[in-house]
């Protein structure tokens, strides 16, 4: 029943998504009304069918289901069993497709009064055309409910480092959610080319989508950062992997996009590179897919070799060349009337802004498909380093804090030095302050320092808008409307990435890390922290098999581990154990034991004495600040998706 409900689902999704495709495209020639609300809600009706049917083989473990089997086991827990549908290449495309489709309901819904303005026919036909293509993907080649080839009993578990955080519940759908929204604004930038019609709100009428998109992207990848922190055992939340960059250029030109759109809506400005951005965000979430789903790259995060390859790299072909092709002949009848006033008025700086923005991505996409590039062209393989990354990742952070120090201060169509000096001034002051207090505390490196100071203005400049919002609200008697005006959002984003920064910037250059060989009983200190070893026991359960050290760090007691799960034959992974506050985290794992090995799952060190262990210590300053900062920016962007008006800065 279940194989034939997640069937018929798919198959009903996919004829609805190509015929709200059709259908808007045959409205928009010929003038008349379409159907688009009960094709785009057939379509989701559809897929959710088939995900509840595939959800509900998870959760009562049916093994008839090839998907099921691999990838799930009696003795997964109930999260790690509803997770799982997301867990491999199948399910993460059905629920990509979900998302996907409940978007083109919210478009559909949203644009009820202008269901025959032309824009709006396109945009929903590109949306359909999408939606059909992914749903393609899972009625044929990657089908998720194909049946095992034998009757099995028992599955063979999900993938340890999926079984191991509750983070496996929000990082993948935030990120999906992320990467489907973009391509709203996507499917409006081809309407407006293909129609002629580029006009100056059309911006602010999705922008609610854009918003939704990179606020779940952003927050995904923090998630992300976190999981991979937390389970990988390395101490460090970022790597610069191909995959993880497959999420951040994506990142980088939307971001760009957003400030792109409050240039066009309030001064009528760069509509054409507006556009441009559109077309190349939901393209970079194209190639993202194509790197963790066709198997051309080894990573930690991508998905086992598929045949999807050809197939997304010719949606990408398509979105990015079509969208070209378009600008090109479209372009010059569309550019903006006015020109811009002074190039360090606010709007220059927006200017600058998406310079940086897109100059990163381009850089961090060329360093991600390079080694691709040369494989292909040489057939030897080379890599991309994080140093390469780093090294236009640090200057490029430093003036994007600039930026946020100085546009809310900045006045639109001038620079008024002597105002911006006004509004400055305190705040500089107050970071120069604070940055002497750090020289005296120890703090010698100037892009530190500059970073600090940076962080403190920006911080000071994002407070100063939000006070101006709320001494209005107050001044007419409306508290609601300081959490409604246009600029409280996205200076709430603003201080999230302070806080971030400052967590980035401190935890990576004052970590110190450390291994030490210790037997029960025994103490030492590292970098202040007071570190004790009281023995190890075995942990066995119905999911896994555990050799846990118990390890105090000052009062707290940690478990770090090293873990084996059932089902798949992997090697056992190592579970860190971490004791975090605001000031900083300490970061415990397991290395090896010394002995003769009788150990289960543990490495073992011929030069270490039997009952002693080598612990891994890493002091890491300020690093939970990453994460709050993330939550600022989640929380930034749910109250910009509630302002009254889309239009003013974010």
């Amino acid at each position: 029943m279940i194989p034939v409900l997640g069937r018929l689902g798919t198959l009903v999704a996919l004829v609805a998504s190509l015929a709200l495709a059709l259908d808007q495209v045959l409205a928009w020639r010929r003038d008349r009304p379409g159907h688009a609300r009960i094709l785009a809600a057939s379509a989701l009706g559809g897929i959710v069918v088939a995900t509840g049917a595939l959800e509900v083989a998870f959760v009562t473990h049916d093994f008839s289901l090839a998907y099921v089997a691999a990838n799930n086991a009696t003795v997964t827990p109930l999260l790690y069993s509803i997770t799982g549908l997301w867990s491999a290449l199948e399910g993460s495309l059905l629920l990509w497709v979900l998302l996907l489709d409940a978007v083109v309901v919210a478009v559909v819904v949203a644009n009820r009064s202008r269901a025959r303005d032309d824009v709006v026919r396109v945009a929903t036909a590109v949306l359909g055309a999408l939606s059909a293509f992914f749903t393609y993907l899972l009625v044929l080649p990657a089908n998720p409910f194909l049946a095992s080839p034998v009757a099995l009993r028992q599955g063979a578990g999900p993938n340890a480092l999926l079984q191991d955080n509750p983070l496996v519940a929000a990082h993948p759908p935030l990120l999906y959610l992320g990467f489907v929204g973009f391509a709203v604004p996507f499917a409006f930038a081809i309407g407006q080319l293909a129609t002629g019609r580029v006009e100056q709100d059309w911006a602010r009428r999705q922008r609610r989508f854009a918003v939704l998109a990179w606020g779940s992207l952003s927050v995904g990848i923090v998630l992300g950062a976190w999981w991979s922190y937390q389970v990988l055992g390395w101490g460090g939340f970022w790597g610069w992997d191909p995959v993880e960059n497959a999420a951040l250029l994506p990142w980088l030109t939307g971001t760009a996009y957003l400030h792109s759109t409050i240039v066009q809506d309030r001064r009528g400005l760069l509509r054409v590179w507006t556009l441009a951005l559109a077309i190349a965000t939901f393209a970079l979430t194209v190639l993202g897919t194509f790197f963790t789903r066709s198997g051309v790259l080894q990573s930690v995060h991508a998905f086992s070799s598929s045949t999807l390859g050809p197939l997304l790299i010719g949606l990408f072909a398509l979105a990015a060349g079509g969208g070209a092709a378009l600008l090109v002949a479209r372009g010059d009848r569309l550019r903006s009337p006015v020109g811009l006033d002074h190039p360090l008025s606010r709007e220059g700086l927006f200017v600058i802004n998406n310079v940086l923005f897109v100059g990163v991505a381009l850089v961090v996409l060329l360093g991600t498909v390079f080694p691709l590039l040369y494989q292909a062209v040489n057939g030897t393989q080379v890599t991309v380093g994080t140093p390469y990354f780093a090294a236009v990742a640090g200057p490029a952070a430093i003036a994007a804090l600039a930026l946020m120090a100085l546009a809310p201060l900045v006045p639109w169509r001038q620079p008024a030095p002597r105002v911006l000096w006004e509004r400055v001034r305190l705040l500089a002051w107050g970071a120069l302050g604070i940055d002497a207090v750090l020289v005296v505390l120890g703090v010698r490196r100037w892009r530190d320092l500059l970073a600090y100071f940076l962080a403190v203005v920006a911080a000071g400049a994002a407070l100063r808008a939000l006070r101006g919002n709320l001494v209005a609200a107050h001044r007419h008697g409306a508290w609601r409307r300081a959490l409604r005006a246009p600029s409280t959002g996205g200076m709430v984003t603003h201080l999230g990435v302070v806080v971030l920064a400052v967590g980035v910037v401190t935890s990576t250059s004052y970590a110190r890390r450390s291994e030490v060989s210790l037997r029960p009983g025994q103490r030492t200190v590292v970098d202040g922290q007071l570190i004790g070893y009281h023995g190890l026991r075995q942990v066995t359960t119905p999911l896994a098999h555990s050799t846990q050290l118990v390890v105090s760090v000052g009062s707290a007691t940690l478990h770090p581990a090293v873990t084996t799960y059932v089902g798949r034959a992997s090697q056992p992974v190592g579970t860190p154990a971490i004791d975090s506050s605001l000031l900083r985290d300490v970061y415990v794992t397991f290395d090896a034991i010394g002995g003769n090995g009788a150990t289960s799952g543990a490495q073992v060190a011929g030069t270490l004495p039997a009952g002693a262990v080598a612990l891994g210590v890493t002091v890491e300053p300020l690093l939970s600040w990453l994460w709050i900062g993330g939550l600022l920016i989640g929380l930034g962007s749910a109250v910009a998706l509630g302002r009254r008006d889309h239009g003013e800065p974010a």
